[in-house]
């Protein structure tokens, strides 16, 4: 069938950025957290969409369109969440100062809806209008001239015009193209992907997700909606039911550290999402899961040593009967701090209260290792080793 590829880059984390300049304990006062507490207890109420923090390592970016003619913007393709949103020239919060912006009166195809919408963060929300316009998710370039690609048309999207605390401010992204579920849309709107399957814009109701672990540019990363690349997997796809249609939620049947079972013992829930950089869970357990990988609090992220890595255990999830290893090479993340080799965990302590939670959280750190299929037509995740 046909498939559409939209490239993904990569770029060094707002977490990382902020490290090298030694700037990152100045960052967590400013957002009146004590880092380490923080980094074991981040908790999520119901009324909060998205913990802010798993922004800061975000590191996958791609570009869209919205208008015509089209005005560009880079985004996070988020399986976590549902909306569209981008900065609105009527935006005066700093964040959008440092960003792109949607000019409506500069598209001949903008619609205003003119409902309000308010997402909650951590930190406060991010609240705008509503919108309708085309948008294109993978438009191409022949020589210098930018060319319709895949075109939603009429798809209702959030243009913002309060943008909460310093959060955003550094980020490398504008805004997010949510991949999630249509319950968990804000305002009832549409999720780009349900409008691409009702507009026949794809052969095959899915989309998949490769992310690259080259660290220079993550090269090769790529979404491609209405199918799967075979070259990017070896073996065969293992299907897991979705048990929620919200997030992209499904079973854990356990959690092994080292070859014992530590962890979601009778079973438990977790989401796999793309909007998410480490792998969380509920912070009482991921307090464990550090101690025994012999991560150390420090800074306000868990420190490991580089030289430790080939001594430290292999943490494997089971899914649906099959077992997910990641080495410790996998699930640390390596940066250099004045040319010093620094080694952190990329699992994190994040409490999703119930109803919804509690949840595990199989972000990019996952991903990376596990080529993502998302099949809505069945419902279901595929999962199989990434070819790196």
């Amino acid at each position: 069938g046909f498939v559409v590829r939209v490239p993904l880059r990569r770029h060094q984390s707002l977490r990382k950025k902020l490290r090298a300049r030694g700037q990152l304990s100045e960052f967590w006062k400013s957002q009146n957290l004590d880092m380490i507490q923080f980094t074991e207890s981040c908790t999520m109420n119901q009324d909060a969409n998205e913990p802010l923090i798993n922004y800061l390592d975000m590191e996958y970016f791609g570009t869209i369109s919205i208008g015509s003619p089209p005005q560009n913007f880079t985004v996070i393709f988020d399986t976590g969440s549902s909306n569209l949103w981008v900065p609105s020239v009527y935006c005066t919060s700093a964040a959008c100062k440092t960003h792109s912006r949607f000019y409506p009166s500069q598209s001949n195809t903008y619609s205003v809806l003119g409902s309000h919408f308010s997402i909650q963060y951590g930190t406060g929300s991010l609240s705008g209008i509503i919108g309708a316009d085309q948008v294109d998710v993978t438009f191409f370039w022949v020589f210098s001239r930018q060319v319709e690609g895949l075109v939603v048309v009429g798809q209702q999207f959030g243009e913002s015009v309060t943008e909460p605390g310093q959060t955003f401010v550094n980020a490398e992204f504008d805004g997010i193209l949510g991949l999630g579920y249509p319950s968990l849309a804000v305002g009832g709107v549409t999720p780009v992907f349900d409008n691409m399957m009702a507009q026949n814009l794809v052969d095959i109701p899915m989309f998949s997700v490769y992310m690259s672990s080259d660290p220079e540019g993550g090269a090769g990363s790529e979404l491609i909606f209405g199918g799967y690349d075979h070259s990017h997997f070896s073996g065969n796809l293992h299907w897991v039911p979705v048990t929620k249609q919200g997030y992209w939620q499904i079973a854990l049947d356990a959690i092994q550290v080292g070859g014992a079972v530590m962890f979601c013992s009778e079973g438990c829930q977790a989401i796999v999402d793309t909007g998410t950089s480490l792998i969380t869970g509920p912070s009482d357990k991921v307090k464990q899961l550090q101690k025994a990988i012999g991560a150390e609090p420090m800074d306000g992220e868990y420190g490991v040593e580089c030289a430790n890595l080939n001594v430290m255990p292999d943490v494997t999830f089971t899914i649906n009967g099959i077992s997910y290893t990641l080495q410790p090479t996998a699930y640390t993340l390596l940066d250099f701090v004045d040319g010093m080799e620094f080694c952190s965990s990329g699992f994190q302590g994040l409490d999703i209260q119930p109803p919804a939670g509690p949840l595990w959280i199989l972000g990019d750190v996952f991903i990376r290792r596990f080529y993502s299929v998302f099949d809505r037509g069945n419902n279901r995740v595929g999962l199989a080793p990434a070819v790196p």
